[in-house]
């Protein structure tokens, strides 16, 4: 008897498997390769290998329907020999500037000396990581790459790209993670010289259009005017984020910003501008005067 059962149960099993089929699996999705960060924009090298230079964004939109451009910058400004005067309670950063332009959510580029970085980190830090913000190379000393230049001490050729290479290093101590390859000359000055000596940096040199004159200036309503006359589409405008050489630009970007958007003006950082460039004439790579083109500008290299 029980031989017989065994028999019925065994001849049963493929009728029960066939009533009650299992669900068939999906396909495993493919797996998927995280997408690379692109590496910021930056202008071609110009002659002979010499670091590029950019100005402005194109004055010109691609549609009638774009609106016009135009990007703040901020130089934060701290030269090497400038410790003593911190430790006195000179104060070089603007904590109620960079509040101001987060509360009127406006895209910044801020040109950091190495030697500020190392003063305010955790300051560096915080605009380094705001999406907001980007944080560019004003040099690590903040003295000049030409002669003559406002009176600033100079860098000597040899030591010009290690000067840049250590303000990159100490963005990355303070724990700027991703600080853009653009730098500032100081006082705006450079040379043919300068062009040459940056080029193994890799870096895009930044200068402006419009000066903001903000540099000792202690009237905001002065320093908002000569902006907005001065804001044209694609324009790069230089302030400063330095509270006791700067003290009225805090004030001064709180007319600017709402003015500049009832003209429809749109806020970008200068890696879009940089995008944005289609034509040469908003870069001047071979031009080796980089003396400023106004003189409100002598006043922004003493600080």
């Amino acid at each position: 008897m029980w031989t017989t059962l065994a028999t019925l149960a065994t001849a049963t099993l493929p009728l029960t498997a066939c009533s009650a089929p299992s669900t068939p699996r999906p396909p495993a999705a493919p797996a998927t390769t995280p997408a690379k960060k692109q590496p910021p924009p930056t202008l071609a090298p110009g002659p002979q290998g010499r670091t590029p230079v950019f100005r402005n964004a194109p004055r010109t939109r691609a549609t009638p329907a774009d609106a016009p451009t135009v990007a703040l910058t901020f130089d934060a400004d701290m030269t090497a020999d400038q410790g003593p005067r911190a430790a006195a309670g000179e104060r070089f950063d603007n904590p109620a500037l960079v509040d101001t332009l987060r509360r009127l959510k406006v895209p910044s580029t801020f040109f950091m000396t190495g030697r500020w970085a190392e003063e305010y980190p955790a300051q560096a830090r915080a605009i380094g990581g705001d999406p907001l913000f980007e944080v560019a190379n004003h040099s690590y000393s903040h003295y000049a790459f030409t002669r003559d230049c406002y009176g600033l001490p100079t860098v000597p050729a040899h030591a010009m790209r290690t000067d840049v290479e250590r303000a990159f290093a100490a963005f990355r101590e303070a724990g700027v993670e991703h600080p853009l390859p653009y730098f500032r000359f100081p006082g705006g000055c450079y040379d043919d010289r300068a062009l040459r000596a940056l080029a193994p940096a890799g870096v895009t040199a930044v200068q402006w259009d419009v000066v903001g004159g903000d540099a000792f200036a202690t009237d905001p309503d002065a320093v908002a005017r000569q902006v907005l006359d001065g804001v044209r589409p694609g324009s790069v405008v230089v302030l400063h984020c330095t509270r006791s050489a700067a003290p009225a630009t805090e004030r001064a970007v709180r007319t600017i910003v709402p003015k500049l958007r009832e003209r429809g003006f749109r806020f970008v950082r200068v890696s879009e501008q940089i995008a944005a460039t289609r034509t040469p004439r908003a870069a001047r790579p071979a031009d080796p005067g980089g003396t400023p083109d106004r003189p409100e500008q002598a006043a922004t290299a003493r600080n």
